[in-house]
């Protein structure tokens, strides 16, 4: 005996899609900017910072792309949907920001050797500007960002960036107060590590996610307990649990019951539990009467 119960929401996922088009739109001319006035005022900062952004449109771009695609409905030959889009471009998205990490970091270093004269007022101004885009836009993906790792990927991109422009600010005033035209490049390599940080659990997140790990928000000792403790369970084996999405958990497990219950209200129940206690809303639940014949395919991972 087996089932598939589905426990329903009865609220829609909010819609990001005008937040994805005014913070693309919003960033794009930003970076015109600070690549014009970067070159100006002779400043690695404002260029290094722009080089960010634009990383960070693409991120958007990969972002908006996936979220859309995830809200396309399954089909014969994707009966998942597009499901992992949002994954796969919350990893995407971390691999390109780390490639930036490195080109920036070797700019800088080199910049160290060479140092150039950059106008600190410039830079302060074009980075002030900055912070104010990168906050607003930041803003709009408040609300998603504790529920979906894509939207949490667009938030930290775009807070990291407020942070790092910032911190451009901080470097234009000790240029123009202090003549410490050093200051830029090493404004820069922090800025690199700023980058590395906020994008590193971002990365390993998605990695996990891709490779069907156990969602770290999710302990499965309990979820393995919880099954194994239900009335008339006499053991357990089989139990997976991973990740469709990155706002949507499915579990499978098998439950020995020597008596199984007579119709589906037991199952139904679990279902809607599982939703509750763990935000498993895809639960696949298959009963057996005996497991002879029948031996645990997760060996080192058995509970009878």
């Amino acid at each position: 005996m087996s089932l598939h119960p589905h426990h329903h929401h009865d609220h829609a996922a909010p819609d990001y899609n005008r937040a994805f088009a005014i913070g693309v739109v919003l960033n794009v001319i930003f970076v015109v900017v600070e690549v014009v006035y970067g070159v100006l005022a002779n400043s690695l900062a404002l260029i290094t910072d722009a080089g960010h952004n634009l990383s960070d449109v693409m991120g958007l771009l990969l972002a908006w792309g996936a979220s859309y695609l995830a809200a396309k409905r399954p089909s014969l030959r994707r009966t998942y949907g597009y499901s992992r889009a949002p994954i796969l471009a919350s990893m995407f998205s971390g691999l390109l920001l780390l490639a930036a990490v490195v080109l920036i970091s070797w700019e800088a270093i080199r910049r160290l050797f060479e140092p150039s004269e950059p106008v600190g007022q410039t830079i302060m101004i074009v980075a002030g500007i900055g912070v104010l885009i990168n906050s607003l836009t930041a803003w709009f993906f408040v609300s998603g960002k504790d529920h979906d790792l894509n939207i949490r990927g667009a938030y930290l991109h775009m807070a990291a960036d407020a942070l790092v422009s910032l911190g451009v600010v901080i470097s234009g005033l000790v240029i123009w107060k202090f003549g410490l035209n050093w200051f830029d490049p090493l404004s820069s390599l922090l800025i690199a590590v700023v980058i590395f940080w906020s994008t590193w659990h971002l990365l390993k997140d998605s990695l996990n996610m891709a490779v069907d790990t156990v969602p770290r928000d999710l302990d499965p000792h309990a979820v393995r307990q919880w099954l194994s403790g239900q009335p008339g369970v006499a053991g357990l084996h089989d139990l997976h649990i991973w990740p469709m999405s990155t706002t949507e958990t499915a579990l499978t497990a098998h439950l020995l019951m020597p008596e199984p219950p007579a119709d589906d209200t037991f199952l139904h129940a679990l279902a809607s539990q599982l939703q509750q206690e763990f935000n498993i809303s895809h639960a696949t639940i298959q009963i057996e009467r005996s497991d002879e014949g029948h031996p645990c395919r997760q060996s080192k991972n058995c509970a009878r």
